[in-house]
């Protein structure tokens, strides 16, 4: 999925397609999200001193990352695909049209990959 979304992304640069841009970006965004892992103080590596919670020497904050399944990638493209969805609804309520039928576009892009 994630080559998809960036081939696409590409393309959609390529054609000067902001909406697709936006919401392709936004959905590679939240699948490098979804794959951090929570920092976690590593054994054997010193504090520093002037940043709480920093690690000093060099690698010593390297953590691998998680590698999200298909099914947790699509998880996560819905979740985006939700959110546009509901932020049109709200913009409408609101009589924000533009940005409505802005937010709804974006969620079309998305629901290609779901």
């Amino acid at each position: 999925m994630r080559a998809a979304l960036r081939a696409d992304l590409t393309a959609a640069m390529k054609a000067k397609d902001r909406i697709a841009v936006s919401a392709l970006r936004s959905a590679l965004a939240a699948i490098d999200d979804a794959e951090t892992v929570p920092a976690a103080p590593q054994p054997g590596v010193e504090a520093s001193e002037h940043v709480a919670g920093a690690a000093a020497g060099i690698g010593a904050a390297d953590v691998a990352r998680k590698q999200l399944t298909e099914e947790e990638m699509r998880a996560v493209v819905a979740r985006e695909h939700r959110e546009r969805v509901a932020a049109a609804m709200t913009y409408a309520e609101l009589g924000r049209n533009q940005d409505a039928g802005r937010a709804r576009a974006e969620a079309d892009v998305l629901a290609r990959y779901l």
